[in-house]
């Protein structure tokens, strides 16, 4: 049965990284789908409601369930502009299902951010544009990522959830 882990956050939280780093850690034949690969840069459209990146998204979900043994989606995915692709993820992976969300400050996002390579890629106006305070998807039941935890903090606690429920993770 397939595991589907979602990653969602405020640009600049770390969403990405960590994304890279657990798909590493899982190793090879596990689907990872970033929102900003689809949205900018396969289907070179904007966010928005109605984006026609939540069809494409939608797609890589189903197709990862019949040929992955875990899919991670990671994006800023806004809760109410992507809530048809949470409804089928959520009557798709019902109990394999892991969502994580980065509840950073702002200034933490920005500091973040300033370190990425793409860094002159935007600033600071348009990620305070962008910016959503708690975007939380309830049936998603989010685990909060503190900008207290580390990045190998943040994967042990991935780690940690997904060898309680699945034999396919050894520690």
């Amino acid at each position: 049965m397939t595991t589907l882990i979602t990653i969602r956050g405020n640009s600049g939280s770390g969403k990405t990284t960590l994304a890279l780093a657990l798909q590493k850690k899982l190793g090879p034949n596990y689907l990872l789908i970033s929102q900003d690969m689809i949205r900018r840069e396969m289907l070179y459209v904007k966010d928005g409601p109605k984006t026609p990146a939540i069809s494409l998204l939608t797609t890589l979900l189903l197709y990862g369930k019949d040929n992955c043994p875990f899919i991670i989606l990671e994006g800023i995915l806004n809760a109410s502009w992507y809530a048809p692709l949470f409804e089928v993820a959520t009557t798709t992976f019902s109990t394999n299902l892991f969502a994580y969300y980065y509840d950073l400050p702002f200034i933490e996002t920005f500091r973040r951010h300033q370190t990425k390579s793409t860094a002159s890629d935007f600033g600071e106006p348009e990620m305070k544009r962008w910016w959503t305070e708690k975007d939380l998807v309830p049936q998603l039941h989010e685990t909060i990522l503190t900008a207290k935890l580390s990045l190998d903090q943040t994967l042990e606690l991935i780690w940690q959830d997904l060898a309680q429920t699945t034999d396919t993770i050894e520690l």
